[in-house]
């Protein structure tokens, strides 16, 4: 996806430290097909609500195929 937005149900939220900066490695699934696979991003702290949770609907926004932010 070059520019816009995908629908999606969190599955789990590991927060990941690289070299000091706090990132979030979010595992979904997309709410239209429960049974496919579960996915990964990794977004920046100040990229995602800070109270985010196994369950919380989401809508992750991209840029040239990678997610830029996630909100819910």
């Amino acid at each position: 996806m070059l520019r816009g937005t995908r629908s999606g149900i969190v599955h789990r939220v590991q927060p990941i430290s690289i070299h000091g900066q706090l990132s979030l490695d979010v595992f979904w699934i997309d709410p239209d097909d429960p049974e496919s696979e579960i996915r990964h991003a990794r977004v920046g702290n100040e990229s995602a609500p800070r109270d985010l949770a196994a369950g919380d609907r989401i809508t992750l926004h991209y840029l040239m195929g990678t997610v830029t932010r996630i909100e819910r």
